[in-house]
């Protein structure tokens, strides 16, 4: 839900920070308040274009923030949709916070968590969130996609309607792998041709993980036997054989100090560090021997690692990869083969194929059934709805127009299509011309499917224009009932509709005045009961208030 508006510079308000609750919220006022300045300001901060005029007389920027808290079913798919596209999640992913900042020279910057986000970005987490009824663009009822998922998701079809999206691309991969072995030809036998030679000479190669690193190692080993045995040996004499070797000057010590030590304790210390030194050395020379018994001259396997690591070399030279690449390469290849000589059975692509489209047809025809069903239940419902919204003798169609070979929706386009009047032809929802009819047949749709619908913001701007009396009170009493699993906003001329709220928000205006400059600011006040009372009575009988509109106005709350 929306929880806080927050606006600085925006039009005629100068700072507004606004919290909202739960349930069926109304904003009233005078024409002119500034009540639309605040829808103008929440279609902003969810991607609406904008405008420099829209910063205060004055000022050099407008900034406008809304902070949601999200409920458990849509913290999911929200951080789902964050981390897609790059965003930070917050508060363990159960807010959100958008921002839209407009300066003079008309630049625009959004937010979304604090990380720059272009409008499109904003546009989507804006869907997710908040759905304007009414006379704004900004209307997901008159997009055919969601109208399409509105009715799956209210008919419980989403996971099968998904299913078919993904037997569809299925499908069409199948189609693409068929027309490309089609119009290969010869293309693909001159590649086909080009894998089987280079597989064989790699095969009679046969480089293997890891080799290309033993063979250096071998090489730098056996090239150089002759220098290593010698260096060795001349080692172990300097040890152990020679007239003062290092074994022998270190016993000597070691035995000295070891003698002396029994006069001076301090000296243990350096006795034991001799003692250590000769056995290392003794360890040492043990080691040296050891390797001096198994190394030899050995020029025959020599020349055997010198022609391998040649042959290797002359390989990764020629298909031009590092020579430690080579057993991957073969791998490559062998599955290149392997797919190229798939892709080239037209024969069994032509079998792939059908047994795609037959896979989505079953799914489609399913859900076209199950679509039809639900179609004819909804429009009726909702038909229903729409008598008792000065809209007697209207309809509301759910038409499901074929499609030649489907889609990723499906094997039809779900359109509702409207009559506002009695022998009226039902039209495109979209092309209904009164924006009061739109908006009250989009709130009669949004009653009926409110169990299904997932956008949990809901705002009507003047869904009672050209309605009054009974059928105001209507009105109301559908807003209060959505605000039962929704929250609803509704800027309303109708005192009706405003007493049905459970929360009444007040937008004024008044000057004010800098020295000798006078402004024009805008406000917005929470009513308590006395306030909506007397804001009642306003809208029952203008300026002028007698205690008869009072009594009227309490009469309503009541």
């Amino acid at each position: 839900m929306l929880q806080t508006l927050t606006l600085h510079d925006f039009v005629i308000v100068d700072q507004l920070e606004l919290d909202f609750a739960t349930g069926f919220t109304v904003l009233t006022g005078e024409t002119g308040a500034g009540k639309s300045i605040l829808l103008d300001a929440l279609s902003l901060v969810l991607g609406e274009r904008a405008d420099s005029s829209q910063i205060r007389e004055g000022c050099k920027r407008a900034e406008i923030s809304a902070f949601f808290r999200l409920a458990a079913p849509l913290q999911q798919s929200l951080q789902n949709w964050l981390d897609e596209q790059g965003f930070p999640i917050e508060d363990g992913g159960e807010s959100l916070l958008l921002k839209r900042s407009i300066e003079t020279n008309g630049r625009s910057r959004a937010f979304i968590n604090g990380s720059v986000a272009t409008l499109n970005q904003l546009r989507e987490a804006g869907d997710l969130l908040v759905d304007i009824h009414g006379q704004h663009a900004h209307q997901l009822l008159l997009k055919g996609g969601a109208q399409r998922d509105l009715l799956d998701h209210h008919a419980g079809l989403t996971t099968l309607a998904k299913n078919v999206a993904e037997q569809f691309r299925l499908w069409n991969e199948s189609r693409r792998r068929l027309t490309q072995a089609e119009n290969a030809g010869q293309d693909r036998q001159r590649e086909r041709e080009r894998l089987e030679w280079q597989l064989e000479e790699l095969q009679v190669l046969s480089p293997q993980e890891g080799e290309w690193l033993t063979v250096q190692s071998d090489h730098a080993r056996l090239a150089n036997a002759a220098k290593i045995i010698s260096g060795c040996q001349a080692v172990i004499d300097n040890l152990s054989e020679v007239e003062n070797s290092v074994a022998t000057v270190l016993s000597k010590s070691s035995s000295e100090i070891q003698t002396l030590s029994t006069h001076d304790s301090n000296l243990v210390e350096v006795s034991v560090t001799l003692e250590g030194a000769q056995i290392q050395v003794d360890e040492a020379i043990h080691g040296l021997t050891r390797y001096l018994q198994k190394i030899e001259l050995d020029p025959e396997r020599l020349g055997e690692t010198e022609a391998r690591m040649q042959a290797l070399h002359s390989a990764a030279r020629k298909f031009k990869v590092p020579a430690e690449q080579l057993p991957q390469l073969l791998l490559d290849i062998e599955d290149s083969l392997a797919t190229l000589t798939a892709a080239q059975n037209i024969d069994l692509l032509k079998k792939q194929v059908a047994s795609a489209e037959a896979n989505f047809m079953q799914l489609a025809q399913q859900l076209s059934q199950q679509r039809s069903s639900m179609a004819k239940q909804l429009s009726n419902q909702v038909t229903a709805a729409m008598q008792g919204l000065s809209m007697a003798g209207g309809q509301l169609q759910i038409s499901l127009l074929p499609l030649a070979e489907g889609s990723a929706g499906g094997l039809e386009q779900i359109e509702f299509l409207v009559a506002a009047h009695p022998g009226a032809t039902p039209r495109p929802l979209a092309k209904v011309a009164s924006g009061g009819e739109l908006a009250r047949i989009s709130l009669a749709i949004s009653v009926i499917t409110s169990q299904a619908a997932f956008t949990p913001t809901l705002i009507f701007d003047e869904v009672d224009a050209g309605i009054g009396g009974a059928v105001a009170e209507t009105v109301g009493r559908l807003l209060r009932q959505l605000g039962e699993s929704h929250q609803i906003l509704c800027v309303t001329h109708l005192p009706q509709v405003a007493a049905q709220a459970n929360q009444h928000l007040k937008v004024s205006k008044a000057i004010s005045k800098a020295g000798e400059e006078e402004k024009t600011l805008s406000h917005v006040s929470l009513l308590n009961r006395a306030e909506r009372v007397e804001e009642i009575a306003r809208m029952l009988g203008g300026t002028t208030l007698t205690e008869t509109t009072r009594r009227h106005a309490r009469e309503l709350l009541e």
